[in-house]
């Protein structure tokens, strides 16, 4: 359910707006998503686990309030970003 060291890194890598960058909202987003993706995965088999999907809905909350302020403060980037992440809307 959660994501490994190694392909926290990539994400790192991928989304940094800068080297050594870790906690912009952009990285957060893409480690959120993937977690969030590894656990929709785990509902398929699990229907009946209330307390991951628990923790599934605080963490597509905590990806809105983050895009909500990528969006609020550059437009562009927002767009960039769910395009590059594949989320809609």
């Amino acid at each position: 359910m959660s994501i490994s060291a190694e392909r926290k890194q990539e994400l790192i890598q991928e989304y940094a707006t800068n080297n050594g960058d870790t906690g912009s909202p952009e990285v957060q987003v893409a480690i959120l998503t993937e977690r969030i993706t590894n656990l929709t995965g785990h509902f398929k088999t699990h229907g009946k686990d209330n307390h991951s999907r628990r923790g599934l809905l605080k963490m597509v909350s905590q990806r809105r309030r983050l895009l909500d302020y990528v969006k609020s403060c550059d437009q562009s980037r927002y767009q960039d970003l769910i395009k590059r992440l594949g989320i809609r809307r």
